[in-house]
């Protein structure tokens, strides 16, 4: 990513004085968490979780850009606004996520899937195991694929318990 400063001088009359306000063009992280409730299984994993079970899983969203400075646009000193950042994640990952079961489609779970899919269950199946670790990189390249041009993605955390959580990081992926 290159980053670039602009860095303006404004000068203005107060109380009879000439004052000079430097201004400098930041990037800034905004984040915003969601939360989803979601089942899995892990097949072959040699512990408990190769059951199917579910977590209340959250997910932090951190954004990186250029607030704008562009006095007459609507959107004036956001990074991107808060909905709209809120409108991709909720498409592309909470709305379906929220209360599915993921299963990994290249594993004899895809019977167990397709039974749950015959019965009316929300299903997903995916190209790989579905671990928090596998789903965010899953997440992060949504995500990226929505933003605004001016925006970047620069971390997403999915937390799977209260202890338990992967991060993902863009300067850990150039």
């Amino acid at each position: 990513m290159i980053t670039v400063h602009i860095k303006i001088w404004a000068v203005y009359l107060k109380s009879n004085y000439l004052c000079f306000k430097f201004y400098e063009m930041s990037n800034i992280r905004i984040t915003k968490e969601f939360s989803f409730e979601t089942g899995h299984a892990l097949y072959g994993y040699d512990g408990k979780c190769k059951n199917v079970h579910g977590h209340s899983y959250k997910l932090s969203v951190t954004v990186i850009g250029v607030p704008i400075s562009d006095r007459n646009n609507v959107k004036y000193g956001m990074v991107i606004d808060f909905s709209d950042l809120k409108k991709i994640v909720k498409e592309e990952i909470v709305d379906h996520f929220d209360h599915a079961t993921v299963f990994n489609q290249t594993t004899p779970h895809i019977e167990l899937a397709n039974e749950l899919i015959d019965r009316g269950h929300h299903v997903i199946l995916v190209d790989y195991q579905p671990t928090s670790e596998n789903m965010v990189i899953d997440f992060a390249q949504k995500i990226k694929s929505r933003l605004p041009k001016t925006i970047e993605l620069h971390s997403l955390k999915l937390q799977e318990t209260d202890t338990s959580f992967a991060q993902w990081f863009a300067s850990d992926n150039l």
